[in-house]
């Protein structure tokens, strides 16, 4: 019988993903651009055409139950892409 690999190849990146994982330092100045990150998708571009911002976010509130225990989730990411011509 024929052993299904994509399990098999799922535990072995999760792994190798676990191993080079670092925790590294809060840093408050960060945190705080962070949370000016308004909700939802967003790309600027600089008025020379160097350098592609972009931002996401997304904030939701889980209730369990009409009474019960709340739980905020607040994800958001920051990217930048950089362009330059080199003579």
């Amino acid at each position: 019988m024929a052993l299904p690999i994509l399990p098999f190849a799922l535990v072995a990146g999760a792994i190798a993903l676990a191993r080079n994982v670092q925790i590294s330092p809060i840093v408050q100045s960060v945190e705080d651009s962070l949370d000016l990150v308004p909700e939802g998708m967003a790309a600027r571009r600089d008025p020379t055409g160097q350098q592609i911002n972009g931002s996401y976010r997304w904030k939701r509130t889980v209730r369990f139950g009409k009474i019960g225990a709340g739980l905020e989730i607040d994800a958001s990411a920051l990217g930048r892409i950089k362009f330059r011509k080199i003579n």
